[in-house]
């Protein structure tokens, strides 16, 4: 509950001229005195421009380069590791050619260490020639957010050989599961890499690398899925489930799992998103009957042990599937409850949540506006920190009650939907908006108290 509904001052922490794009999850330092964010010049970030990673200290606005960089390519989507002073991003080709750009099949996950500048840790390895290597991809790695102990990075993935395969391709992919069809489209899935297990790789091609970390996708997509069934063609926007899992329904605890939005296809045909979970096995590096790594045909298998369930089921609703603004489900600390948005019976963006054990979803919020971003939680797992109504909003995920943290402002300027993220004590609350400055309009990145 609110005791009272005091409007805070926001503070500005970024002035100089260009882009500021917060990632929208994990952009604080674990001692919750920095920002880092990347400088992509779209607003949005749709555009993967952007030349630097930096950082910013939230109480002095210092600003320091972690890395830029070089022979042509562009970095962004930076994250924190949750222990130590590491930033991960996507880093783009370097020396692009007509065959190779930038695309979601052709960028790779690195890490820089704060206090090593400009050197760069390949995260995922890369094998693009048969026979592939298990623990290497065979495309582009996306999101990278670490687990909660740090051990893991998951992603979102797309992957390259299926996509040339298609792109060659003038017949039509049949409707099948994971072996249906001549050959398997690349769709996007969501993986995980095993930090600590490095994985070498043959340069039998120019893009292959190394990488520190064994990497594997742990969803499964189809080709087209069955209607009313609960197969997808599509597993993104994934998160982490708690700090350390969840506790399951005979009391025992799952300490590796995900939550990610799939795209399913109701029976009356229509396409909607849903909420899944997929609980990971404790050995990620053990293959199933299919290969972890795939063949020229078929996509990367999840581990043995991976079981991938569907959480919600809003074919019926008045508004079906998940909706809103673009957001990744967002598991509060001790794994009990998964928020995400969906409209009501009004048509309002409100926020939701349920079990990673299933069950019924509840209703949280019951507002008069939509809520209109991304958004996180508190680590007391009681609020969510979100953009509403032009202004930052904390709402109580008990209650349903929200109080509003900052003077609103309007459409034009109010503080943008990609990102609303606690700091690690919760007491903070950074995101980005929009500050002309001499005619030009650039993204700033502010902090508001949240007084919880």
């Amino acid at each position: 509950m609110f005791a009272h509904d005091r409007l805070a001052s926001a503070k500005q922490i970024t002035h100089a001229p260009h882009g500021h794009i917060l990632t929208n999850t994990a952009v604080w330092s674990p001692d919750g005195e920095w920002l880092v964010y990347d400088v992509r010049s779209d607003a949005a970030g749709s555009m993967f421009d952007g030349p630097r990673i930096e950082r910013v200290h939230a109480e002095s606005g210092r600003v320091e380069v972690l890395y830029e960089s070089i022979n042509g390519a562009s970095c962004g989507v930076a994250t924190y590791h949750p222990t130590r002073d590491e930033v991960v991003f996507i880093l783009g080709p370097e020396h692009p050619t007509e065959d190779w750009q930038y695309s979601a099949c052709h960028r790779q996950g690195v890490i820089v260490a704060t206090n090593e500048p400009q050197e760069i840790r390949n995260l995922d390895a890369r094998d693009l020639m048969p026979p592939f290597t298990p623990g290497a991809l065979r495309g582009g790695s996306h999101v990278h957010v670490f687990s909660g102990d740090g051990k893991y990075a998951s992603f979102t993935y797309e992957d390259h050989i299926l996509a040339e395969l298609e792109f060659k391709s003038p017949s039509p992919v049949l409707r099948g599961g994971a072996r249906g069809g001549a050959f398997d489209r690349n769709q996007r899935n969501v993986g995980v890499s095993l930090i600590g297990k490095p994985v070498s790789v043959s340069r039998t091609h120019p893009r292959n690398h190394a990488g520190e970390a064994f990497s594997v996708v742990v969803s499964k997509t189809v080709n087209s899925p069955q209607p009313g069934s609960d197969e997808i063609n599509r597993a993104y926007e994934d998160a982490w489930v708690g700090t350390n899992g969840y506790v399951r329904s005979d009391g025992s605890r799952q300490t590796l799992a995900l939550a990610f939005l799939g795209d399913v296809v109701t029976e009356a045909g229509q396409t909607i998103t849903e909420l899944f979970v997929v609980d990971l096995p404790d050995d990620v590096t053990i293959a199933s009957s299919d290969p972890l790594e795939g063949t020229t045909t078929r996509r990367p298998a999840p581990p043995a042990g991976t079981v991938q369930r569907r959480l919600t089921h809003s074919a019926n609703r008045k508004y079906p599937g998940i909706q809103g603004p673009r957001h990744w489900p967002r598991s509060s600390a001790d794994g009990s409850r998964l928020a995400f948005l969906m409209r009501d019976d009004e048509g309002r963006v409100q926020l939701w949540t349920i079990s990673p054990r299933g069950g019924s979803q509840s209703q949280i919020t019951r507002n008069s506006f939509d809520i209109a971003s991304a958004f996180s939680w508190h680590p007391n797992g009681a609020h969510v920190a979100a953009i509403a109504d032009g202004s930052v909003w904390v709402f109580d995920t008990t209650a349903g009650e929200g109080r509003r943290l900052n003077t609103r402002v309007d459409e034009t300027s109010a503080p943008r939907g990609e990102a609303c993220v606690f700091s690690p004590d919760g007491s903070r609350i950074a995101y980005v908006q929009s500050v002309p400055s001499d005619g030009v309009t650039h993204n700033q990145i502010f902090i508001v108290e949240s007084d919880l």
